[in-house]
């Protein structure tokens, strides 16, 4: 009797692929499902038009068949454009003409994957759907499903999946997660795969040539205007190319003078301001954190303290993490951190286990 069904987000790429090939060994019924995601049609003069999304250009899509065939294993391609485009490129979009630096991936795992590829996978009667992420799950004594830290912590992406809550995780597989890269690519080899000795795959997958700063000029124009760089005090010392050209934190690139060097402090949509401070003012001690999921699916009664990433690839930091109402958390950091930017995700760890996260609202400076 063949065991569970399981669907995999097939992605032409390495790890999906043993993803795949682990679950048929382990004794799964696997089904192979590709998503058809919104890439953008580049006009602009002198740029080629490319209409292919970088996660499934025909490539990709003939890899994974290609894998698909040599595994034996049904293969089908989900046409996700228009819900993709909707709920991440649209997303992207708005959240720079904020003033924020969202993270398109948390989006992407939490309404694509984990939403509308699941419901695919539950509709074809399968319990599971399995993606190529390098993270860990672990049933606890109480029942819960937790999010553990992937082996390889160069490769962990558990920061991109803290938007997965308890009936996500519970039909959620991650078959890569308890290896190294290393180890992946020698299971490629071994179960006579074509994609090896393939690169990673890259993050903003929709942008045909990977230039966010060009995307948005294309498409949100009146979001990258010039506008004033200007001081805490309000002194302007020069004028930017537009706010979504600038990240929190930012030293060079600024085409100004001072008597010192210069960084990113805030941008200020209401007045197209770049905010500049020194050093000194750099640094924040605290943060405000919206959209809060909590792994457990409750959040905790009393302050806790944890590891707090403020990006992917950011250095875990030591926090107390207050729960407030709303889906809201306060973080106040040990040390000044230099780079909290709103729109990206805040991620909170106990070890290995992730705790859950939630998108930063602001920076604060409660020092």
């Amino acid at each position: 009797m063949p065991g569970p069904r399981v669907v995999v987000a097939m992605s032409g790429g390495v790890d999906s692929s043993v993803a795949a090939a682990l679950l048929i060994e382990q004794g799964y019924e696997v089904i192979g499902m590709m998503l058809r995601l919104w890439a953008e049609d580049v006009t602009a003069e002198g740029q080629a038009c490319d209409t292919h999304n970088r996660c499934c250009t025909p490539d990709q899509l003939r890899d994974a068949r290609r894998v698909a065939d040599l595994l034996g294993i049904p293969f089908y391609v989900l046409d996700t454009r228009e819900v993709f485009r909707q709920q991440i490129v649209q997303r992207f979009i708005d959240g720079y003409a904020s003033g924020l630096t969202p993270n398109p991936c948390l989006a992407c795992n939490r309404h694509i994957r984990f939403t509308h590829l699941l419901n695919h996978a539950l509709a074809l009667d399968a319990e599971y759907l399995a993606t190529g992420h390098y993270a860990r799950l672990q049933r606890a004594d109480d029942g819960r499903i937790e999010l553990l830290k992937g082996i390889d912590e160069s490769k962990d992406q558990s920061y991109v999946l803290s938007v997965l809550r308890q009936e996500q995780l519970r039909h959620a597989l991650f078959p890569v997660g308890g290896y190294h890269k290393t180890e992946v690519r020698d299971l490629a080899q071994r179960f006579g795969l074509p994609v090896a000795s393939k690169h990673d795959s890259q993050d903003l997958c929709f942008l045909a040539d990977g230039n966010y700063r060009r995307f948005l000029r294309q498409y949100a124009p009146d979001a990258v205007r010039p506008g004033p760089i200007m001081t805490t005090a309000g002194d302007i010392l020069g004028q930017h190319t537009g706010l979504p050209d600038y990240t929190i934190g930012q030293r060079k690139g600024l085409g100004i003078s001072y008597a010192e060097p210069l960084y990113v402090l805030a941008k200020d949509t209401a007045r197209n301001a770049l905010i500049v401070g020194t050093i000194a003012e750099l640094g924040q001690t605290a943060l405000a954190a919206r959209d809060v999921n909590w792994i457990s699916g409750e959040p905790p009664a009393e302050p806790l303290r944890a590891e707090v990433k403020i990006r992917y690839k950011a250095r875990p930091a030591a926090a107390t993490v207050t729960p407030l109402p709303g889906d809201r958390v306060h973080v106040r950091f040990d040390a000044p951190l230099r780079d909290i930017a709103p729109g990206q995700g805040a991620v909170f760890y106990d070890g290995d286990r992730c705790l859950g996260g939630g998108i930063i609202e602001q920076a604060l400076d409660e020092s």
